[in-house]
């Protein structure tokens, strides 16, 4: 039992450094890994399907995870991203497919919509993995690719009903009697975690063992997984379910740092079966029909995601982006296939060339984001606009709009030196004509940060006007670049509260300080002695810092408690 671990741990070790040096991705590591140690090649592993469904609960933990990040209010405010931008690139993806399908390889009607159903499945595991990796999971472009995802997901409960109802072994009675179990499991889910899930882990927290918080949490993703198995949908969605209801829970951060170790050892373990699913002999035997429908099926998605990236309101580069994430099929995929070989809707043949489709395409995504990051990295670059790379500044400034612009003045005539970046070209090619150089890069990416000489610096400055950004940056360098002091400007009281709970060494509300001065002049205006004017000012200081501080360690102050100062005696 031992033997196989040691050879899937390092083939992994071996080859995921390897390929991240290569600057070819972790993911492409464990592919060619998975391959090398599979049937096809060395044949160390005769049954990968065994490991990857094992494999599969990797997926379901990161739903789990991704699932306590969204709170039912958050995700209740994604609903139209998740039923309007999800539901138009699946659907006319699924459209597209077909008609690729049915047109280029005369496959049948229904033969034709299973195919291009499975391959619209895009991977689960492979867009999350790249989004925290680079750090772009809460950006707004990040919050759009995981509403895609989640519909997506939500898309495995009507494609396997409509599996039953195409195969000519089933009866439709069968097919609502599915449909049906999938609702009763749906709703059992749902009670259980809003009644009974926080009153169990305080059960729980009052043995004050570790051990024992750690078994809850991994018997509510698993249990919640089983759940939805034995009905007959998602394992991943009814984690992710599970997640959403425990994300207002106050053991998430416990729950999520006991989930967090076996969630990336499966992950990794899942891209690892992938590889070794690949059938070389398949391939071998079908290479010009698999090439000809790997082409064709990631053009024909690749159209569909980019177009209704434009529709929906998306820039050019925020189209080819999520274009370049979205262009493989997935994990669910294989279940899809799976279900309809079952069923007889398709034959064995067909199961096995959609799937080799479907992991090649896995296979290449890696390479096609790399490729897609050089052409938009080079379309920033033009014009006297250069990337971040191999900065180096003892301090590193992120945003160089009106704010960053006066923070650096001080720092630069005591000559200071600074490594500045911002996102905005124009902004940087203004700054140029005066003399300031700022290099292009979203401080928000983990691999731009490291570019930019985080790593070397001794404080980072945090200038954006973004508040979700900033402690995104905040939370990368605490993780990241522990060394280097952080400064931030937040945006409000409530951001300065988050970024104070996060653990900053120095925040400061944009308009605070010039409002004092505001305050002051009226009073100088109206006759007051310079010495009442400095002790009233710095009498509203201390409270306001008193009142932010209660807030931090307690709960929100409500609306008129924020805006509410008493009168500063007249003396």
């Amino acid at each position: 039992m031992i033997a196989p671990a040691v050879v899937l741990m390092g083939a992994a070790v071996v080859a995921v450094p390897l390929f991240r040096r290569l600057g070819l991705g972790s993911v492409l590591g464990y592919f060619a890994a998975g391959v090398l140690v599979g049937p096809s090649v060395l044949g160390l592993f005769a049954d990968a399907q065994a490991i990857l469904h094992f494999s599969e609960l990797g997926v379901v933990m990161f739903l789990f995870v991704i699932g306590l990040e969204l709170r039912p209010p958050k995700l209740w405010a994604m609903r139209g991203q998740i039923f309007g931008l999800g539901l138009a690139q699946v659907f006319s993806a699924i459209a597209a497919l077909m008609l690729a399908g049915a047109a280029l390889f005369n496959l049948p009607g229904q033969v034709a919509f299973i195919a291009g159903a499975g391959f619209v499945l895009s991977s689960t595991a492979v867009i999350m993995s790249v989004l925290q990796d680079r750090g772009e999971m809460s950006s707004a472009e990040g919050q759009k690719s995981v509403a895609i995802l989640l519909f997506e997901d939500l898309m495995i409960v009507p494609l396997l009903a409509a599996v039953a109802f195409l195969s000519p072994l089933a009866q439709g009675q069968a097919g609502w009697n599915g449909v049906l179990i999938a609702i009763a499991a749906l709703a059992v889910l749902l009670a259980v975690s809003r009644w009974a899930l926080n009153p169990l882990f305080a059960l729980l927290a009052q043995a004050r063992t570790r051990e024992v918080l750690t078994a809850g949490a991994l018997l509510v993703v698993l249990g919640a997984a089983l759940l939805m198995e034995v009905a007959g949908l998602s394992m991943a969605m009814g984690a992710f379910l599970a997640g959403v209801m425990l994300s207002s829970s106050s053991y998430r951060h416990q729950i999520e740092s006991d989930i967090e170790p076996f969630r990336g050892l499966l992950m990794g373990l899942f891209f690892l079966a992938v590889g070794m699913s690949l059938n070389l002999a398949v391939v071998a035997a079908e290479w010009r029909l698999l090439l000809a429908m790997l082409a064709a099926f990631t053009i024909a998605k690749g159209v569909v995601v980019y177009s209704v990236a434009l529709l929906f309101g998306g820039s050019s580069r925020q189209a080819l982006h999520r274009t370049s994430m979205f262009l493989q099929g997935g994990e669910f995929a294989f279940v899809l296939y799976a279900a309809a070989t079952s069923a007889g809707v398709i034959d064995a043949r067909e199961n096995a060339l959609f799937s080799t489709v479907v992991i090649l395409s896995m296979a290449l995504t890696p390479l096609l984001m790399i490729a897609a990051d050089r052409l938009l990295r080079s379309e920033a670059s033009m014009d006297g606009v250069d990337a971040a790379r191999d900065l180096k500044g003892r301090i590193l400034l992120i945003g160089f709009g009106r704010f960053g612009q006066i923070s650096s003045q001080a720092l630069l005539s005591r000559g200071v030196d600074l490594a500045v970046i911002d996102r905005e070209p124009d902004r940087i090619r203004d700054a140029a004509r005066y003399g300031f150089k700022v290099y292009f890069g979203d401080g928000a990416r983990l691999d731009v940060l490291r570019q930019s000489g985080a790593g070397l610096a001794d404080a980072i400055i945090i200038c954006i006007d973004d508040p979700k950004a900033a402690l995104q940056i905040v939370e990368l360098a605490q993780h990241e670049f522990p060394q280097a002091k952080l400064l931030v400007r937040s945006y409000d009281r409530g951001h300065a509260v988050d970024l104070i709970r996060a653990g900053v060494d120095y925040q400061i509300r944009e308009t605070a300080e010039s409002a004092y001065l505001m305050g002051a002049e009226g009073l100088r205006v109206l006759g007051f002695a310079d010495v009442d004017i400095e002790e009233a000012v710095e009498d509203i200081r201390r409270r306001d810092t008193e009142r932010l501080a209660e807030q931090v360690q307690g709960d929100s102050m409500s609306g008129s408690d924020r805006l509410h100062v008493q009168p500063v005696p007249d003396r």
